[in-house]
């Protein structure tokens, strides 16, 4: 479904879904930027930064209405071992300003219909696989064992453990603080949103995660006056973004990139691997984005591409990180209620307003109580309703579906789609196989008919049926209803003519047009 005048960005739309919506984004990305900023060896405002493009820029270039850019978790090893190689983030820098000007290239030259060549199966194994790694990533933080950094969603971790291992330990070690306030936080928004599907409209404009969230920073205070044994003060169990006391410091986060590494031939190469992988990352995002939008829109992939590389461009001239599409924040978007890129715009918005203006206000805020409005976010993504619609589309639906969602839980985001598109194209291929040729016979007459068109991938097959040929027959080979036959499948019709005068067997061609023969 195309956008109506309904969803356009207007006032009420505004404030009565994409406002809030946008709030919720804010409050998930906050810590996402932080973490993966710290896990990248990069200055803490360089997530900020990165996050703030994606949201007030690359919402109003991107032809998604409700996709949502930032730091993305699946560059962090590309771009830690770039600083760390550099030497220097401002070097670095220039590689993220490359990165932006190639994606810009690939959109003008039309790349983004890779996107479209990934199977329906893999897109919604994705959604799901992703939906069982945030759950199981923010079980810890809601425990309070912050161990890990926001953001992280691959399955290995650092030393020996892993995310079971890191849930193991959690439950060892929780804090009971922590888990009392991610508990109330979690049956606080559950409760909410109940109410809001009963028609209450006070609980349908004010979004419950903020609700939770206020809630959480009070139940801390009074922890601090009336339990202290439980409360949450560790800095690293806390939201911890940097305090700017004064306009001058607050410009000193900016930086420029190193012009003097633009012939730097390393720079070209770590520009080419993040735009690849930051582009692969954004389509396969932008597909998630589209599945789960009520409205069906379908969005301009190569529009995405180019509004992804100008927030690259932005973001590395600045002082961010390299950014792409990311489905943890855009389906926090959907499922609170946004309806138009107001709501990204608005994410955007409060983010740099959020480091201006109160940054003690939201250092008060507890990681468990964000786990909580994560955990619920991936609930939705994985629902068993999902597994049952799969499961009845059939095997060649269901096994690919299942084996990507095992692949990114057991490994990350970008290696698991990977291999469940391998996985995909295998049953792809295997039903192709099946239904392209089939063979039928009445005494010593045998009919061989092309049902669709025919390539390397039906070879297998025609040989065998030709295979099973008797001397002594009469065989048509019928290519009515093939448009399209490739060399191989001509090669193995030639072949099998040269052989067919030895073995008694006489050929009879219907509607194939061999140019090769000619």
């Amino acid at each position: 479904m195309s956008s109506s005048t309904t969803l356009q960005p207007t006032s009420g739309n505004l404030f009565k879904y994409d406002g809030p919506a946008g709030t919720v984004v804010f409050l998930v990305a906050l810590p996402l930027c932080l973490g993966i900023a710290l896990a990248s060896g990069a200055p803490l405002f360089a997530g900020i930064i990165s996050g703030i493009v994606g949201g007030l820029l690359v919402s109003l270039l991107s032809g998604s209405q409700l996709s949502v850019s930032g730091p993305a978790a699946g560059l962090t090893t590309i771009v830690s071992a770039a600083i760390v190689d550099f030497g220097n983030f401002q070097v670095f820098q220039m590689a993220v300003v490359a990165a932006g000007a190639m994606q810009i290239g690939l959109g003008m030259l039309r790349a983004g219909v890779v996107g479209d060549y990934v199977p329906h199966a893999v897109i919604k194994g994705m959604l799901a696989g992703i939906g069982w790694v945030i759950i199981l990533k923010q079980i810890p933080h809601a425990l309070g064992r912050d161990k890990d950094y926001e953001g992280d969603f691959g399955f290995f971790e650092t030393g020996s453990s892993n995310t079971i291992t890191d849930i193991l330990e959690a439950i060892v070690t929780m804090s009971p603080g922590a888990a009392l306030i991610a508990g109330i936080s979690l049956a606080l928004i559950v409760g909410w949103e109940w109410r809001a599907s009963k028609g209450s409209k006070f609980f349908k404009i004010v979004p419950a995660p903020l609700i939770a969230v206020g809630t959480s920073v009070m139940l801390n205070e009074a922890f601090r006056m009336f339990a202290p044994g439980i409360h949450v003060s560790a800095q690293e169990h806390m939201v911890s973004l940097p305090v700017i006391s004064s306009a001058h410091e607050f410009a000193s986060q900016f930086t420029l990139p190193d012009w003097g590494q633009l012939t730097n031939p390393k720079i070209w190469k770590v520009g080419f691997v993040i735009a690849i992988v930051g582009s692969i990352e954004s389509l396969l995002s932008l597909e998630a984005a589209d599945k789960l939008d009520p409205y069906r829109r379908i969005s301009p992939p190569n529009r995405e591409l180019l509004a992804q590389g100008m927030g690259n461009t932005v973001s590395g001239l600045i002082g961010g990180l390299p950014l792409t599409s990311v489905v943890v924040r855009t389906s926090a978007n959907i499922y609170a209620g946004g309806r138009t890129r107001m709501a990204c715009f608005t994410h955007g918005a409060l983010l740099l307003i959020a480091v201006v203006a109160i940054p003690g206000l939201l250092n008060r805020i507890p990681l468990a109580c964000l786990a909580s409005i994560l955990i619920l976010v991936g609930y939705k993504l994985t629902k068993l309703d999902i597994y049952r619609e799969q499961y009845r589309a059939g095997w060649a639906q269901f096994l690919p579906f299942i084996f990507t969602v095992a692949a990114i839980v057991f490994t990350d985001l970008l290696t698991g789609v990977m291999l469940g598109l391998a996985f995909g194209l295998f049953f792809v291929i295997r039903s192709n196989h099946h239904a392209a040729i089939t063979l039928v016979h009445q005494e010593r007459f045998y009919l061989i008919r092309f049902n669709k068109d025919a390539t390397f991938v039906n070879k297998s097959d025609l040989k065998t049926k030709l295979r099973s040929i008797p001397p002594g027959s009469h065989l048509f080979i019928d290519g009515t209803r093939a448009f399209y036959m490739d060399h191989d499948i001509y090669e193995v019709l030639h072949d099998f003519e040269k052989l067919a005068p030895y073995e008694g067997i006489t050929l009879e061609y219907r509607n194939i047009d061999d140019p090769h023969r000619k």
